[in-house]
């Protein structure tokens, strides 16, 4: 069953991994709300691998985080464990996640000296990618999903952590904060005109 907040790299990627995971796992004692905890462990890991200057072990625990979080839902549903509990306690989870890669990151491209620039850009990069999740958890009177589809959706957390992936194996720290940085922002920005369309005419 595909999650109607699946993104692209989600879709073709991630869950041809998590769903044979969650699929082994369903026969286990597992819960979904371990395997959330564990994806935060990945990503801590992550975060201890850019902070000592590891890239190429970080961007692989990044995106192994990433299919990971994507375990957890589908174990609920074979497990019939759904419960709105462990979905609230997953977005939070999420959001340290995306921290501490964020931060490990920024971290990583400062080890030759901490420019002030590259804490800025670390700075608009993590904001941008807490508003994108904020803009869909506060939309109001009209489904959440409406920027989920189209060039509003492209700053995804899959698609982000992909990017983070991408950049960190390519040795391209700085610009890969940088893409964060403008993409999410600029999502954003489209999203509340978007939102100021939508809302304007309920």
């Amino acid at each position: 069953m595909e999650s109607p907040y699946d993104g692209f790299v989600s879709r073709h990627l991630n869950r041809r991994i998590s769903r044979p995971l969650a699929r082994l796992l369903s026969h286990t004692p597992v819960t979904p709300n371990q395997v959330s905890i564990t994806s935060l462990g990945v990503a801590l890991a992550a975060f201890f691998s850019f902070a000592y200057n590891q890239h190429i072990i970080a961007a692989l625990l990044t995106q192994t985080s990433s299919i990971v979080d994507g375990v957890d839902g589908d174990l609920a549903r074979r497990k019939n464990m759904t419960s709105a509990f462990g979905g609230f306690m997953d977005s939070i989870l999420d959001r340290y996640a995306d921290a501490l890669i964020v931060l490990g990151l920024a971290m990583w491209v400062a080890s030759d000296g901490a420019q002030t620039h590259i804490w800025i850009t670390a700075f608009w990069a993590l904001t941008g990618t807490f508003a994108v999740t904020y803009t869909r958890a506060r939309i109001e009177n009209t489904p959440r999903n409406i920027f989920d589809t189209g060039i509003t959706s492209v700053a995804s957390r899959d698609v982000r952590l992909f990017l983070v992936m991408v950049g960190a194996l390519a040795g391209q720290g700085y610009a890969t904060l940088l893409a964060l940085a403008v993409l999410t922002n600029f999502v954003v920005l489209l999203r509340l005109l978007r939102a100021r369309r939508v809302l304007q005419g309920s």
